[in-house]
């Protein structure tokens, strides 16, 4: 059935390349009528003060948005910026519009999906059709070897039999030229950070990596980590690593925000493989986008149970809501350097080590007894590569109440600090306060004696904080 004109919605899937919805109106479609909604709820302030999607994550996503509109311009189309929750501001579009149908990209968690229903809902009542696609994966939906309700609780299972059972789609490719908009159809201009009361952030020369938004970006991050500098054959032995752009993929951002396609990503791991080296870490980096996978997967089985204090094992612990301690781990304030270098990056960047958020995670559930909920809506706020699903399932992961078939989830700070910044040049990066302290000794000022912190410049509870807790031994 070819339709006159059909409104594409675009959501976390910020590009043309396998873009399902985009493509697939550009085939069925006379004309197509790319949108993207900026939806006032997303910049709403959480029960602690601090805004649900901050400065940093929101650059990015103009920036992003900024770029899909380039990309649509060069398809001889263009993007349509429209304001407003998205059930109502989007349906009154369509109709506004005569389009026929509405594609997006569909998601599985509850704020999403509701306004997935209301919207689809509100269309059906005015005859216009509407279609969602799933493209979010490496694995489709369809594709695996089991029932959503019976997706294994435990990784590795789900791994071996996707691995075995379920083949990877081909990505799909960008549209060919798409209709102008047609005359009188136009949307607002682009909202700058300051609309949402946010200032901008200007970016900290110690970023391990510019992070711009965009599906451009994106590709060109891609070219240059395979192709250009040669790190993936190596991304297994330094993906833990702290400092620096090339010691992991950083491909976490556009991913996030479906600058680029995970389908995309495995096809150059492929490609790369055969033109220049397959070991384990090719392997490593699929790998991690099973994992990616996986999150979202157990979210869709799980539903709301991923934001709920017990999580998916209904394990209600007796947690801490301690607003003072919270913001002390928040502000890299507890007196652990490791744990403070971390948190600094993360409020000055927007990124943070895969190796560093495991270790915060675990201090503040684990070493202060903080709500692991109040950890997991601060990354949300704060992370430009927010994913809901793996950042949730992170922190239930770390919380001892999610996907771990080992009871306790407990980073030794100190025995990390040692094996991942044994010289400490990572919290010399990050606490420059301390930057006098050589060597290890820096994981350790409560250690040293006052003379020798006074030798440095140092003065705890002064110029940098007594620890919140007294570490556990590293050796």
């Amino acid at each position: 059935m070819k339709f006159r004109r059909v409104v594409v919605w675009f959501r976390n899937d910020l590009r043309v390349h396998d873009n399902a919805p985009l493509f697939t109106a550009s085939q069925k479609a006379e004309e197509v009528i790319p949108v993207y909604c900026f939806d006032p709820r997303w910049f709403e302030d959480t029960e602690l003060g601090f805004p649900k999607m901050g400065s940093h994550r929101v650059k990015f996503l103009l920036e992003a948005v900024d770029n899909l509109k380039e990309s649509l311009k060069d398809l001889g189309s263009d993007l349509i910026i429209l304001k407003g929750n998205p059930e109502e501001v989007l349906r009154d579009f369509a109709i506004e519009v005569e389009s026929d149908a509405v594609y997006f990209s569909e998601e599985v968690t509850s704020e999403e999906k509701k306004v997935e229903a209301a919207l689809e809902q509100g269309l059906w009542k005015k005859g216009i059709k509407t279609e969602s696609f799933w493209q979010s994966t490496l694995f489709h939906l369809e594709d695996l070897p089991f029932p959503i309700s019976q997706v294994p609780e435990v990784f590795t299972q789900f791994r071996k039999e996707c691995e075995k059972y379920a083949a990877i789609r081909k990505t799909f490719p960008v549209p060919g030229n798409l209709q102008a908009i047609p005359n009188g159809i136009a949307g607002e201009s682009l909202p700058e950070l300051k609309a949402y009361g946010l200032e901008k952030q200007n970016s900290d020369p110690r970023t391990v990596l510019v992070f711009a938004g965009g599906e451009r970006d994106g590709l060109k991050r891609l070219q240059t980590y395979f192709w250009k500098n040669d790190c993936l054959k190596n991304y297994k032995e330094t993906r833990n690593g702290l400092l620096g752009a090339d010691y992991s993929s950083k491909f976490s951002p556009w991913l996030a925000m479906g600058c680029i396609s995970p389908r995309y990503i495995y096809e150059e791991v492929k490609k790369y493989e055969k033109e220049r080296k397959k070991n384990q870490s090719t392997y490593w980096l699929i790998f991690e986008l099973i994992w990616r996978d996986y999150f979202r997967f157990i979210a869709k089985k799980h539903g709301n149970r991923i934001f709920q204090l017990g999580g998916i094992k209904s394990n209600v612990d007796k947690w801490l809501r301690n607003e003072d301690l919270f913001w002390k781990w928040a502000n890299g304030k507890t007196g652990i350097p490791f744990v403070d270098a971390n948190m600094r990056e993360l409020n000055a960047t927007g990124f943070m080590s895969n190796r560093g958020r495991q270790n915060v995670a675990s201090f503040l559930v684990n070493d202060l007894g903080i709500d692991w909920r109040w950890g997991a809506a601060y990354f949300e706020s704060q992370l430009i590569d927010y994913d809901v699903c793996s950042n949730w399932g992170n922190w239930m992961y770390v919380a001892g109440v999610g996907n771990d078939p080992r009871e306790n989830r407990y980073f030794n700070i100190l025995r990390q600090a040692q094996q991942y910044d044994k010289k400490g040049d990572y919290v010399r990066t990050w606490i420059p306060e301390l930057q006098g302290i050589a060597g290890f000794d820096i994981h350790i000022p409560f250690e040293l004696s006052t003379k020798e912190l006074k030798s440095k410049g140092v003065n705890l509870g002064s110029s940098y904080p007594h620890p919140l807790v007294k570490m556990r031994a590293y050796t």
